[in-house]
């Protein structure tokens, strides 16, 4: 051979399609070669310089998340240096052990980011899906509360997805259930790209769909037979503070194509993915796509934008994952606005993730 079967190796040990060049009289040396090293490590120094800082983090919309006024706030080396950076994205995350927040700047690839919103429902907007009546509950559980939740993807979420569009490799949002054959009209998807005259169709056929579910289940109960011994439970057994079933949904609910919110706008080259399909197949997808890093955001911060099929449970094995902590927000049961639960949402996965903000992430060519 020309070049020998070790100096192809030497240079290509992540190309294994190489091998196939091999002629088959040299496998068995190919067989004896230690596996492949893994890609180049470098060694961070991981100083910790105290710093004083007046603002509070995630400070910027007060009404939807809680800014973090903790004390201890420290000043770290660059985490990601990627060469022709064209993002800065500054982040924190919380360490018991350093006794308080630390700071990190990051410089990324754009044409390796996504930016991934998870479960911007189409709920109460005017497409048609809504919360039944009189008891039923979807997303944020009530009318009211997904009049908050629209508010905040006005106000945060979309301003942030026009101003990453260019900025990125893939915007993305993520839904319940799988690609149907209406959302299949309206969406780009893994699968494919409809055309526009298959969008026209698409929304048609959702509003149609989503207008003639009736949206009315059973009223609360007026009357609980309760026993003597287990009275608690029993109460809470029949009169639970979340049934999203049938009960007070109404049959079907469930299985109504859920659109992407009309507060976000979602163009052609946009893509939607769906939680049933599985997280292989959108992990699979964004690593053939040269995708290494993703910004994270949506509803709800701790739960579905935690354990959802986009979820940073899932991404944070595969990808540096940046969580945008005020273009997320969290259930609030029992509360008039998001901003304490979120923060408590936010601040707990900074234990073992980088958090950002809206306005930490901005162009290079813009400072």
């Amino acid at each position: 051979m020309a070049v020998s079967v070790c100096r192809i190796l030497s240079l290509h040990r992540t190309l294994p399609a190489l091998l196939a060049a091999i002629p088959v009289g040299c496998m068995m040396c190919v067989a004896s070669l230690p596996a492949a090293e893994p890609a180049t490590k470098r060694v961070y120094q991981n100083r910790l310089t105290p710093i004083s800082a007046s603002e509070p983090i995630l400070g910027d919309h007060p009404e939807f998340v809680g800014p973090i006024e903790e004390v201890a706030r420290f000043q770290a080396p660059p985490l990601i240096e990627d060469e022709k950076a064209n993002l800065s994205v500054r982040a924190w995350r919380y360490s018991y052990h350093a006794r308080g927040i630390i700071e990190i700047p990051n410089r990324l690839r754009g044409d390796q980011t996504a930016l991934i919103v998870v479960h911007p429902w189409g709920i109460d907007d005017g497409q048609g899906w809504k919360t039944p009546e009189p008891a039923g509950c979807a997303f944020q559980c009530t009318p009211v509360k997904n009049q908050i939740y629209r508010e905040h993807a006005r106000q945060v979420v979309s301003p942030m997805v026009e101003s990453l569009r260019g900025e990125v490799s893939l915007v993305m949002f993520s839904l319940p259930g799988r690609e149907d054959a209406i959302r299949k009209k309206l969406y780009r998807s893994i699968r494919g790209r409809p055309t526009e005259a298959e969008r026209r169709q698409g929304q048609q056929e959702l509003t149609a769909t989503l207008n003639r579910f009736s949206y009315r289940g059973q009223t609360v109960a007026q009357e609980i037979v309760l026993s003597a011994d287990n009275t608690v439970l029993d109460y809470f057994r029949q009169f639970p503070g979340l049934d999203a079933g049938a009960k007070y949904n109404g049959a079907g609910f469930w299985e109504l194509p859920i659109p992407v919110v009309k507060d976000i706008q979602v163009v052609p080259d946009d893509i939607v993915i769906y939680d049933a399909e599985g997280y292989a197949l959108l992990r699979n997808f964004l690593k053939e796509s040269g995708i290494r890093h993703v910004l994270l955001a949506g509803y709800n911060t701790d739960k579905c934008v935690r354990g959802t099929c986009a979820g940073y449970s899932n991404l944070k094995g595969d990808f540096n994952v940046l969580l945008v902590g005020d273009a997320t927000i969290a259930t609030f049961p029992g509360n008039a606005s998001s901003g304490a639960a979120t923060t408590a949402a936010v601040s707990a996965a900074a234990l073992n993730m980088l958090i950002t903000q809206v306005s930490w992430i901005q162009s290079l060519d813009e400072r």
